[in-house]
């Protein structure tokens, strides 16, 4: 994230934050308009395209009801939780009808930002992924909407609507919840540093993992191990999953280099995606 961008998020909603989390509705409801039949199968997904219409809609209307500071228990932020609480919302709401959760989408969106907006910044009721400020509660609704209206692009055959902007604004979110992600076994027996580099000036951030334990900084450090230079767009895609991190190297997205430059592959392998 570039240095205006990181003054900004001070607040409870940045500017920035909020036309991104406003646009990224809205382009998710264009989508959704030309969709015939909820039943197309999302790729890479067990849901249709109405199912993941429908969470994204209810995840939306939780995350501004956090947002207007209620309390609202969802899973306790491991996978396995919070795919069974999205099992039980889904099956506790029967609409798939894609122009009302469109519009349930972008009201909801809305709904958080205004009342993001409206408070200062401070600690928001405990999300589906732990404790965090209410700036970052705007990150994690952002991320969580380009992940998903990514998918509901793919599933209609339209251009998803990722960009290196909206990728800054999810940055807080990400660096937030990678300790919590964090695969122990995967990172086992593994002492080592990282500094990660978005192109086009998106910014750079430290990663230090020791034995599986993972400590985030919000600037690179001094000495890594290795440094990974990443396209914003294909971060943000295999950070949720998205993007099988071999194929993001072999279209050269991804360049590892430094004392320890072989630890690059390694790295999205110490995350579970959120």
């Amino acid at each position: 994230m570039d240095q205006a961008a990181q003054q900004d998020i001070r607040g409870a909603l940045p500017e920035g934050l909020g036309r991104a989390i406003r646009q990224s509705a809205a382009d998710i409801a264009t989508v959704l308009s030309f969709a015939r039949d909820p039943q197309v199968a999302v790729p890479g997904s067990t849901w249709t395209l109405g199912e993941a219409a429908a969470h994204l809609a209810m995840a939306n209307e939780l995350m501004a009801d956090l947002a207007e500071g209620r309390d609202r228990p969802y899973g306790d932020g491991t996978p396995q939780s919070l795919a069974a609480a999205n099992a039980e919302s889904l099956a506790g709401f029967a609409e798939r009808r894609t122009e009302p959760l469109a519009a349930m989408i972008s009201e909801q969106a809305g709904r958080c930002a205004d009342a993001l907006a409206a408070a200062p910044d401070g600690p928001a009721p405990a999300t589906p992924l732990g404790p965090m400020d209410r700036s970052v509660l705007g990150s994690y609704l952002l991320t969580h909407m380009l992940g998903h209206g990514y998918d509901l692009a793919r599933a209609l055959g339209f251009p998803h609507m990722l960009d290196a902007e909206r990728v800054a604004w999810c940055v807080p979110f990400l660096l937030s919840v990678m300790p919590a992600v964090a695969d122990g076994t995967a990172g086992a027996g593994l002492t080592a540093g990282y500094t990660v580099r978005l192109r086009g000036g998106g910014g750079a951030f430290g990663v230090t993992v020791a034995d599986g334990a993972v400590r985030v900084t919000a600037e690179p450090l001094d000495r890594p191990d290795c440094t990974i230079v990443i396209d914003p767009v294909a971060f943000l895609l295999i950070a949720l999953g998205r993007r099988n991190p071999w194929a993001a190297m072999a279209r050269g997205q991804v360049l590892a280099f430094g004392r320890r430059p072989w630890l690059g592959p390694r790295f999205p392998s110490l995350f579970v995606a959120p």
